[in-house]
């Protein structure tokens, strides 16, 4: 799996739990799925994702995205 795939899926994963979070828990779960937007949003213009330095430092190839 590169690094990009696994970037897109953590941050899915997290984008649903939190979604579970905030209908179950609190609402203020709702905060988090907001933060993972707005990074995303971020990495896709700067090409900087604090997930794919921990993906890159844990070993896995690097994708197109995160070179």
């Amino acid at each position: 799996m590169s690094i990009d795939r696994a970037v897109m899926a953590f941050a899915g994963a997290l984008v649903l739990t939190s979604l579970a979070l905030g209908y179950f828990v609190s609402p203020l779960w709702f905060w988090l799925t907001a933060f993972v937007g707005a990074n995303l949003l971020q990495a896709s213009f700067t090409r900087f994702c604090p997930a794919a330095l921990i993906f890159k430092s844990l070993g896995m190839r690097p994708g197109e995205a995160f070179r």
